[in-house]
């Protein structure tokens, strides 16, 4: 039979704890509203149950053993998991999710999130975890589960459905788009508007779409035979500010390096493929349920805030 294991309680790690903290049982005693004698005991009670000597009484100051230090090294982890059970059984019976997960559109500035994620933590008591997507990748993120949020979600309607799940959006608006290049590339020197034959002569900086499940979507491709495939937006932009290649760009995005001189606007004959610009949306799934997402929901159903992300 397997020898039985003496018991370990929270409560006494959390006396442990107080007694290092404090320096003197005597200290600990008065913090945790006890007498003296009775810290003492249930110390002396834990070290005959594990028959560990926990702490060196000589001298005025508590001091752990190695066996002790050893015991509070590895309780304090338990008690900082406890306390943060505590915290997440408290978070769902009060409605909110455990963490709201948003994917955000690589084509949105993540800067533009900020004001919001501010007023969220101030007032929910709920981890947030962002990711980056592209293309596909947002509607592919709420569809497998791995977003509760997207954000900037494009080429998607009012009561969207995909492989069979049911969506709910709210439009953004439509992201603009510029063709740049590096002022040293040779197309920054050619006269506008720049035929489709000269586009296609130079290395094109693409982003590829983040699905995992979903078939991948592609656009503003011009048929460029070498293709340089980047992890990012914002690689996309420093590719491109860099003379690497050339691509189509999120305004927003790039409307700093173009104002510094970095990079250099030029028209072309013909328009990007998504024409005026790409549709955003911001989506969620019909049955997601929980404050955070109603809190972030209620925040973008003014028009003025969901248009502040593309400016």
């Amino acid at each position: 039979m397997p020898i039985p294991l003496p018991a370990l309680t929270l409560e006494a790690l959390q006396l442990v704890d107080a007694i290092v903290r404090h320096g003197s049982f005597a200290q600990a005693a008065r913090a945790l509203g006890r007498v003296p004698s009775a810290v003492t005991y249930s110390v002396r009670r834990l070290e005959d149950d594990l028959d560990v000597l926990l702490f060196d009484r000589r001298g005025h100051r508590a001091r752990l053993t190695p066996a002790g230090a050893e015991m509070l090294r590895e309780g304090r982890h338990l008690l900082a998991a406890a306390d943060d059970l505590v915290r997440r059984v408290k978070r769902v019976a009060r409605g909110w999710e455990q963490e709201m997960r948003i994917a955000l559109d690589g084509v949105i500035p993540f800067e533009r999130l900020l004001p919001h994620l501010g007023r969220f933590c101030d007032v929910a008591p709920t981890q947030v975890r962002i990711t980056h997507e592209v293309l596909g990748g947002t509607w592919d993120a709420l569809n497998a589960g791995r977003a509760d949020l997207a954000i900037g979600a494009s080429q998607g309607g009012p009561e969207s459905t995909h492989l069979g799940v049911a969506y709910r959006t709210l439009e953004i608006g439509r992201m603009p788009f510029v063709f740049a290049v590096a002022p040293s590339h040779p197309l920054a020197a050619m006269p506008p508007p720049l035929p489709l034959a000269e586009l296609r002569r130079y290395r094109q900086i693409v982003v590829a779409d983040t699905s995992q499940q979903l078939a991948p979507r592609t656009a503003g491709l011009f048929g460029a035979p070498d293709v340089l495939a980047v992890p990012s937006m914002q690689a996309k932009l420093a590719a491109q500010s860099a003379g690497l290649g050339v691509g189509y760009l999120p305004e927003p995005l790039a409307r700093a390096a173009i104002k510094r001189g970095e990079l250099v606007v030029k028209a072309t004959e013909q328009a990007r493929d998504d024409g005026a610009g790409a549709a955003l949306h911001i989506a969620w799934r019909t049955d997601a349920r929980g404050k955070a997402l109603e809190w972030w929901l209620d925040r973008f159903k003014a028009q003025r805030q969901r248009a502040a992300l593309l400016a």
